[in-house]
């Protein structure tokens, strides 16, 4: 009901085996890159992302189709465009350290990036050889996946202890634009005390952004971890906020805060982005395109020369104004003039109503011109989108991972 609500339609969104031969981006703005490279050395039950176990062979044949690809979509180019990022994601991306470089700089031929290179390391990539590496490439931001720091929490995500003494004196000797650590939070006994000191921690060893997402339990994942309760997670999430801007640390999302001004990581955060690799998933002005998880018929689709898209939804105007609103709200607060700017209409004349609601429900507030999320707010973002993420890309992923090409996907 809140879809048709919002949409001002039946019509659900509908993604299709199809797709047009050529990308039409180059008039986007604020358009970002991001790179999927799907190989870990373990495959941990709680991630859902599209990967598999690394073999050097393997990862190279892909790396060379992955060139492939972004020169088929580059060809398409006049001259260079001028994009805000590029973020290199997986899998472990830094297993393929040693090509970063290549990829990057086929990149370079046809975009210009504007706001820096990122890119997720397993804490065992975090050495002074991988990220000296990795800087030398051209990566200027890195996020290491932490998911915790206490040895309870690490066994439960079937994941090793780690040494955070390691892990401080390799950022010591390599820097980078910015180094943001990711963690989990509402697993199973875990209190404010067990993510303060992650998040203290963190800071303390040469981090300057911090990502606590919560923990989602996706079916086809079998994690066998069980959810914390909804009011016990919004006690935990609203006493790590209060803590942080107790810090005096900058909230530039839902889930981050850094501790430095300009320390920001986000890979999906766009107006419009271009997605290569198997998985990897396109938004432009009027469709959302996914490439097949299949690493095997996505090098079939480049070898013919072929795009490896999977799916394509093509959006109706209010479902591409719900998706920008969805992910603009992400950084928790919605610009009015970006918005206009973006669609050609006032946020207000569109959605003026359900704006009026939500201040006085307490979800926002509005502060010069722009609309900021309370704590209120924010928890039910995440209750909202935690219930996007099961209904939605819980079922879309759960049927590409076992089908290259579904005909049609109806959520």
């Amino acid at each position: 009901m809140t879809r048709v609500w919002l949409t001002r339609q039946l019509q659900p969104f509908t993604f299709k085996s199809e797709y047009d031969g050529k990308l039409d981006f180059a008039d986007c703005k604020g358009l970002g890159l991001y790179v999927h490279i799907p190989f870990c050395r373990q495959l941990c039950s709680f991630c859902p992302y599209c990967r598999q176990l690394y073999d050097e062979k393997a990862c190279d044949e892909y790396i060379d189709h992955l060139i492939r690809e972004i020169r088929l979509a580059g060809s398409q180019l006049k001259e260079k465009n001028r994009v805000t990022s590029l973020y290199f994601g997986g899998g472990t991306p830094a297993l393929a350290a040693e090509r970063i470089g290549e990829i990057i700089s086929v990149i370079g031929e046809y975009f210009d990036i504007t706001e820096g290179t990122g890119l997720e390391l397993h804490p065992d990539d975090v050495s002074e050889e991988t990220l000296t590496v990795l800087r030398a490439a051209g990566v200027t931001k890195i996020s290491i996946g932490i998911q915790s720091f206490g040895d309870k929490f690490l066994s439960i995500l079937g994941r090793k202890g780690l040494d955070p003494v390691r892990v401080e004196a390799a950022l010591e000797k390599v820097p980078f634009e910015t180094v943001s650590m990711d963690f989990i939070f509402a697993l199973p006994g875990q209190t404010f005390d067990d993510l303060k000191a992650d998040i203290d921690t963190a800071f303390s060893i040469g981090a300057d952004h911090v990502a606590i997402y919560p923990f989602i339990d996706f079916t086809f994942a079998g994690s066998g971890v069980s959810p914390m309760g909804k009011q016990e997670k919004r006690k935990l999430l609203d006493s790590i906020t209060l803590y942080c801007l107790s810090k005096g640390y900058t909230r530039d999302s839902i889930w981050t805060f850094s501790n430095k001004p300009g320390a920001k990581y986000s890979s999906m955060t766009r107006d419009n982005y271009l997605g290569f690799g198997c998985s990897a998933v396109t938004l432009l002005r009027d469709q959302f395109r996914i490439n097949t998880f299949s690493v095997k018929e996505y090098q079939e689709r480049i070898r013919n020369s072929m795009l490896p898209t999977s799916l394509t939804l093509r959006f109706t105007e209010r479902q591409r104004m719900i998706y920008y609103l969805f992910w603009s709200a992400y950084s928790t607060r919605v610009d009015p003039h970006k918005f206009e700017d973006f669609f050609g209409v006032p946020l207000e004349k569109v959605y003026g109503f359900e704006l009026w609601l939500a201040k006085k429900l307490g979800f926002i507030v509005e502060e010069d011109g722009v609309y900021h999320m309370t704590l209120k707010g924010a928890f039910y973002y995440h209750h909202y989108e935690s219930y996007y993420t099961l209904a939605y890309i819980n079922k879309m992923w759960g049927i590409m991972r076992h089908t290259a090409f579904p005909e049609k996907i109806v959520l």
